[in-house]
């Protein structure tokens, strides 16, 4: 039997859109280009520390009820992070108040672009007008560290009205706090999966999308997979395709093509690349390590933050005392590593770990129990980590969200228009906007039929 709906992407976006739609009655499916559901949400686990280790998104941001509902109605267990913020700058470990400096600068984004008349400009354009020569030089290097690690940006290309819209968003929701899922994000995906299943949802894996060809009321999807040359039919189809993906020439091609002005969105995005390494160790070596001006120990450390060129940023698992520290690098520093091994990119972690904390290399490397990465960029399914909005980019997620004939639908972080694309739960809330648009479509039909 042919499906209604057929759902291209299984990650936060594709799932909760298949959910939604299965629950108003529709017989969906499910195509999958990985051997696992989740996209960019990606929990391993280590068999020696019995403990998950996320290589995808691991923190949830705020309190976003698109995550905190099903949390609350299947009681998962969730940890707020917190502990000491600390810094290794010019030859010193210290306690640094890296939010207080950022947040000056950040502040004065915000008000500028408060008023909606006023035309965008890139972070760094702002920075140059709003604190010209060497005023606040050391709040400006934070800041643009920040830009670059948190949204995986590029300070030169990403629009300053979209961080401030987005700040604005996270406020709503609280969004400077930040959780741990117990099990990590898998244990979402679970609740998501056993909904699906016993909604009779077929998700197919290992089943790569290679052509859409659509006309209104009408679609056929070419795939390779199990079995090669696949396809599949249905009336309508979402497509939750990364932003990385839709603008890969090639991967996925469209008949007719995509209409001009999405195409045009689509280049007013962009894809942050970032590289993760998660370093697991037989104890928490670094407990009784002391700060070069601060006589606390680091047994508390929650965030370490650095000017390296490769591992700007380095967080653990508290208040959870695990021995697991992940390395991130975002933007230029993810480019530096790109092309490079899973060796040699694990032993540049392990350096910059050993160099942030004045600590002989062989001393961090003898207490590593397993070591994982991923380079979301290359990632041939994602081709970069999360999107950001270029200079002149205002409205373009909306467009790229847009339905095509109400045949074609479209869902995935980058579509979000609530301010929060780049995260889980703005991936959530485009899935179910593309199911309501859906429900709305048939309705339609029906009423004119």
């Amino acid at each position: 039997m042919a499906s209604d709906i057929v759902v291209i992407g299984a990650g936060a976006a594709g799932l909760s859109a298949a959910i939604e739609l299965s629950r108003a009655g529709f017989r969906v499916e499910i195509l999958e280009a990985r051997d696992r559901i989740g996209g960019r949400m990606f929990t391993l686990h280590d068999a020696k520390l019995n403990h998950h280790v996320e290589l995808g998104a691991e923190f949830v941001h705020g309190l976003a009820p698109e995550i905190w509902l099903p949390v609350q109605q299947h009681n998962l267990k969730v940890t707020e992070v917190h502990g000491d913020l600390w810094c290794s700058i010019d030859g010193k470990l210290e306690r640094c108040d890296f939010f207080a400096k950022t947040d000056k600068i950040l502040s004065a984004m915000d008000d500028d672009f408060g008023d909606q008349n006023k035309g965008d400009e890139s972070f760094l354009d702002f920075l140059a007008r709003r604190f010209p020569e060497n005023d606040h030089e050391e709040a400006k290097q934070w800041a643009t560290g920040y830009v670059s690690g948190f949204n995986a940006a590029e300070p030169g290309l990403v629009s300053a009205r979209w961080l401030a819209d987005s700040r604005r968003a996270d406020e709503q929701i609280e969004g400077e706090r930040a959780f741990h899922l117990a099990g990590g994000y898998q244990s979402l995906l679970d609740i998501f999966l056993r909904e699906l299943h016993d909604r009779n949802v077929d998700i197919r894996l290992n089943t790569i999308v290679t052509g859409i060809k659509w006309k209104p009321g009408s679609v056929e999807i070419l795939a390779n997979g199990p079995e090669p040359e696949t396809s599949f039919e249905a009336s309508r189809t979402l497509v939750t395709l990364p932003l990385g993906v839709l603008q890969s020439t090639g991967f996925v091609r469209f008949d007719p093509e995509l209409p001009q002005q999405k195409q045009e969105a689509m280049q007013k995005l962009a894809m942050g690349k970032v590289v993760r390494v998660a370093l697991c160790f037989r104890e928490r070596f670094w407990q009784d390590m002391h700060g070069t001006s601060d006589s606390r120990s680091l047994a508390d450390v929650s965030f370490l933050f650095s000017r390296d060129d490769f591992f700007p940023t380095w967080w653990t698992q508290m208040p959870e005392r695990v021995p697991i520290i992940t390395g991130w690098a975002a933007a230029k520093s993810a480019e530096k590593l790109a092309g490079m091994s899973k060796q040699t990119i694990i032993d540049k972690a392990v350096h910059s770990l050993s160099s942030l904390l004045y600590i002989e290399q062989s001393a961090v490397q003898s207490q590593i129990t397993a070591s994982y990465f991923h380079d979301w960029d290359s990632d041939p399914f994602s081709q970069g980590a999360y999107s950001y909005v270029k200079v002149g980019g205002e409205g373009s997620q909306q467009t790229l969200g847009s339905p095509i004939s109400d045949t074609l639908f479209f869902a995935g972080e980058a579509t979000d228009t609530c301010g929060h694309n780049g995260t889980v739960h703005g991936a959530i809330a485009s899935g179910r906007r593309a199911a309501r648009e859906i429900l709305k479509s048939k309705e339609a039909g029906l009423k004119s039929a």
